[in-house]
């Protein structure tokens, strides 16, 4: 089973956390597929990760700019894994799409009582599927796992 980490946002939102996260996957060498719940909201995640300073470029697509196979971050609304990632990154209370994931990373809005509720919801799913999983809070300086 995979790894699955949960990520409870108390700062800020996901287009300011991801981004460290994504970078912490490439320096791994590492593919990540993003994989969001609106084309609103993968359209503002795609301006986010052009605009990062930390890290300061992190190459991606999605099925507008397209070559999937060449991008090692995709972004997606889809149940789809066109660029071959092990890393799957679970924004919106999206369900993870078929595959073999290695890591599953589910971020979550904790200043957002319904989104808590949700992530619940899929912790305990995912505890009775035999996934391993892992609770990391966001703090003043980073994540602390809990």
């Amino acid at each position: 089973m995979s790894e699955w980490g949960f990520y409870h946002l108390t700062r800020t939102g996901p287009a300011a956390a991801l981004p460290v996260l994504l970078g912490r996957t490439l320096d791994k060498g590492e593919r990540a597929l993003v994989r969001l719940g609106s084309e609103e909201q993968l359209a503002h995640i795609d301006a986010a990760l052009w605009d990062s300073t930390e890290p300061p470029w992190l190459p991606h697509g999605s099925a507008r700019t397209g070559h999937a196979t060449l991008q090692p971050i995709w972004l997606t609304c889809q149940d789809e894994n066109p660029n071959g990632a092990r890393y799957l990154f679970l924004l919106d209370g999206c369900a993870p799409p078929p595959g073999d994931w290695a890591r599953l990373f589910d971020l979550f809005d904790g200043r957002d009582d319904a989104a808590v509720i949700a992530a619940r919801s899929r912790w305990t799913a995912a505890k009775a599927a035999g996934h391993e999983l892992t609770y990391w809070q966001q703090g003043e300086r980073g994540w602390t796992k809990r």
